[in-house]
């Protein structure tokens, strides 16, 4: 039986099962209470015909001192009493403790007659009146009240007999309810998660099986077939992953080639006389220029090839928002001075982060590297820190301001953006692509075109996000998403 099918049965059963069984138990104690309710109907009678004997003298309803209603006083106790009226009405004693007992206070006399001769029963007591003649003529009424103590007892014994009962089978249903839900659920489902345990740590697997025709019998032979294609798509990633890293190692090696240009201007410096002092120091700031190079691309493809493999893991600490972000916006004053290019810095920020300072040094500099070599000379670079709380600055380009200001919600943005040809839309998608390079880009130099996706992979390990956007009028800005701590 499918698992919902035997869900709906099961809760069906569980929900009628206790209905059921309180109606038996209420049908079984009703009967029992009308047995009970003659007996002791029996009873009572039995009593008031007793106590009804002693209180038909006609003398004991007139007014009377206290002490000579001692023989009626002596019929009464906790469960009987007795009250005895005079013709109109005034009560000339009663055993109840209330206004009325030896007070000789008259009563509403129509109160006095109702319900004469007939014997009353409610939830917790019999209650009989009757007149009494003298001379022809009623001289007074008794009232005789009996306490149904027996009665109480009874129906209390008998209500906590129908709880007990009640739990008892209650307790019994959800000890088969629990017994069945086991078999049928929790032990294949344990058995489901402890394969699946094993298989995420690497474990062999048993080979038993369980057959069953229900979801979780599809769900487990399911999980099989799913292991075999993830095994299949291990075995292939890992065939792949091999192949990058064999191709980043073989364009790593490559990168060696210009050593040899490295050697020739060298080889020059030292043994050619004839080279002029303008010529040497023209080589000396080319040799500088490749080897710089060469560093910055072999350095940019070991943490490619680092965060590929999950090699590199972000080390976030708390930082202090306006001292770490005064040093993070700082030393690129120098660079754009030489390219003759005007830099504004803005800092506002005022909370702290927990980020990897090292690795968001790395990103900046990747930005501010890009935005350098595709700022001509005489153009602006603005870079900024701006707390979520804080209005963007003025110089954000309008034409994608409010796309900007929807992007940086209930975050912190580092926005670098620079003057000159931007960014075709259809190239925007791609620039975050390891080893893609604007058309002419390579012309300017000192780029591995991995700059952008380290900074990309950098900002999502540190959960931020970063994002670019451009227009070919103007520039471009590259905006760093993070996440806000504590003020």
């Amino acid at each position: 039986m499918k698992i919902k099918q035997w869900l709906m049965v099961s809760f069906f059963i569980v929900m009628l099962l206790p209905v059921v069984a309180l109606y038996i138990l209420y049908v079984s104690l009703s009967n029992l209470d009308e047995k009970q309710a003659f007996v002791e109907y029996v009873e009572m009678t039995n009593k008031m015909e007793e106590i009804e004997s002693h209180l038909l003298n006609p003398n004991l309803y007139q007014l009377h001192p206290k002490e000579k209603f001692e023989s009626v006083q002596a019929l009464t106790n906790e469960s009987i009493k007795i009250t005895l009226y005079r013709s109109d009405g005034v009560v000339v004693f009663s055993s109840l403790p209330s206004v009325g007992s030896y007070g000789f206070s008259t009563i509403n006399i129509e109160q006095v007659y109702r319900n004469l001769n007939d014997l009353q029963k409610n939830s917790r007591t019999y209650t009989l009146k009757k007149p009494v003649v003298g001379d022809g003529d009623v001289v007074g009424v008794f009232e005789i009240s009996i306490a149904r103590e027996d009665w109480i007892e009874g129906v209390t014994n008998r209500y906590i007999l129908l709880g007990v009962s009640f739990s008892i089978f209650i307790i019994l249903l959800y000890i088969i309810v629990v017994i069945l839900l086991n078999r049928k659920l929790n032990r294949p489902l344990s058995y489901l998660q402890a394969q699946m345990t094993a298989f995420a740590n690497g474990e062999k697997l048993s080979n038993q099986t369980r057959e069953s025709n229900d979801e979780i019998g599809d769900l487990i032979k399911h999980f099989w077939k799913m292991k075999a294609q993830i095994e299949q798509t291990q075995e292939a990633l890992a065939v792949q992953q091999k192949e990058k890293e064999f191709i980043v190692a073989s364009l790593s090696h490559d990168l060696k080639t210009p050593l040899t240009v490295i050697r020739a201007y060298t080889e020059a410096l030292q043994n050619d006389e004839t080279l002029s002092e303008q010529e040497r120091l023209e080589y000396k700031e080319i040799l500088f220029e490749k080897l710089e190079y060469m560093k910055r691309m072999l350095d940019d493809l070991t943490m490619y090839t680092a965060l590929q493999s999950s090699k590199q893991r972000a080390e976030l600490v708390e930082v202090e928002g306006e001292e770490y972000f005064d040093m993070l916006l700082s030393g690129y004053d120098e660079p754009c001075n030489r390219r003759e290019i005007s830099l504004v810095v803005t800092q506002t920020v005022k909370e702290t982060y927990k980020v990897d300072p090292k690795q968001m040094v790395r990103v900046v500099d990747n930005i501010m590297g890009n935005a350098i070599r595709h700022t001509k000379k005489g153009n602006q670079i603005w870079l900024a820190a701006i707390s979520s709380d804080v209005k963007l600055p003025d110089w954000v380009f309008k034409e994608f301001y409010d796309d900007v200001e929807v992007w940086r919600k209930n975050g912190t943005v580092i926005l670098i953006q620079n003057e000159g040809k931007g960014i075709p839309k259809e190239h925007l998608e791609k620039v975050f692509q390891p080893f893609y390079q604007a058309e002419g880009a390579r012309n300017n130099g000192g780029s591995s075109g991995l700059g952008l996706s380290i900074s990309k992979m950098l900002m999502e390990q540190q959960n931020g996000k970063i994002g670019i956007w451009s227009t070919e009028k103007e520039g471009t800005l590259l905006a760093c998403w993070i996440k806000e701590g504590r003020k």
